[in-house]
């Protein structure tokens, strides 16, 4: 919980980033099969002025503030922050895909967007 709620307010400091909402934290099984504890999610709306590549580097900075140390994929971590869905956007490059190409197999990720867009 006190990731997620660093998370926040680091997300919310951000540069031309405003926090506008965020949706209720939900407990999930870890993703990839892993013998690890259950994943905490959230997710925040935001409106910035930041271009997705430019959030992505300040995402991949406050996961490392929260001591992320990047190993195998799917392993447990304290903190990972994913860009979702930037507006109607799309990029596709070697660092980020836009919408996430995960968006419509994640269950809590369907359940976090219709709550944030009731905001």
């Amino acid at each position: 919980m006190a990731y997620l709620a660093q998370a926040r307010a680091a997300l919310a400091a951000l540069p031309a980033t405003r926090l506008l909402g965020a949706s209720r934290i939900e407990e999930t099984a870890p993703l990839g099969g892993a013998d690890q504890p259950p994943y905490l999610n959230q997710m925040v709306l935001l409106e910035t002025r930041l271009d997705p590549h430019a959030l992505l580097d300040a995402c991949l900075a406050i996961e490392r503030q929260a001591g992320r140390a990047r190993g195998a994929r799917w392993a447990s971590r304290t903190l990972d922050l994913d860009i979702v869905r930037m507006g109607d956007r799309r990029v596709e490059d070697a660092r980020l895909t836009l919408p996430h190409p995960a968006i419509a197999a994640r269950d809590f990720w369907q359940r976090e967007l219709a709550e944030l867009d009731r905001l």
